[in-house]
């Protein structure tokens, strides 16, 4: 009796062990990193941005649905460029009037500004970190900023024709009163952390 079910247990988990990949394609080893244009996957980007609300939390939001590019060159990075556009009205917290309202005047105009975008100007490359320097412009204000970047991981994608992808996260911290969004200083911080998590398939 013990044998049979150890028989038809081995038999059920047989077509769950099947489909179980040996490992993650992404692998923390920049020798994977393949020169080229890449392009921002989409459904698995983000552009988080966490306030201090009212001195007790750190609240975060993101921009969904964000595009871009990617030129990497491990050769020689002053051929490297990077540019993130984001929807603004795909602005997303926990909470959706607060979604509304960001959308409007009183932040970042949605209707009337609907788009917010970084784009390089320079790329330092030390070791698995990066400096990227560039401008970001939000309510048509643009402003130079410098994102702090790591490699996450490299390979091949493990679906469709399998191209390589590579992926980073990169960090910043900006004053929106800059961009002209002082609506509810300084109840909510002036001072507003950014965080780039970027996917890119090359084309």
């Amino acid at each position: 009796m013990r044998i049979a079910l150890v028989a038809v247990l081995a038999l059920a988990a047989a077509p769950l062990l099947a489909q179980t990949p040996p490992s993650q394609p992404g692998t923390h080893d920049a020798s994977r990193v393949v020169a080229g244009d890449y392009t921002v996957d989409t459904g698995h980007t983000q552009v988080l941005f966490t306030v201090n609300h009212l001195g007790f939390t750190e609240y975060t939001g993101q921009f969904t649905q964000p595009t871009g590019s990617l030129t990497l060159d491990p050769a020689n990075a002053a051929n490297d460029k990077v540019e993130i556009s984001f929807p603004i009205e795909q602005v997303s917290t926990t909470v959706p009037g607060l979604n509304t309202h960001l959308k409007s005047a009183d932040f970042f105009d949605a209707a009337k500004f609907p788009t917010g975008k970084f784009v390089s100007t320079k790329v330092t490359v030390s070791g698995e970190t990066a400096t990227i320097e560039g401008n970001l412009t939000l309510k048509d204000v643009t402003k130079p900023v410098v994102l702090a970047a790591r490699f996450v991981g490299a390979g091949n994608a493990p679906m469709g024709a399998k191209k390589p992808y590579v992926g980073f996260a990169a960090t910043t911290s900006v004053k929106r009163s800059d961009f002209g969004i002082s609506y509810a200083i300084p109840m909510v911080s002036d001072k507003v952390d950014l965080v780039i998590n970027a996917g890119f398939a090359q084309k």
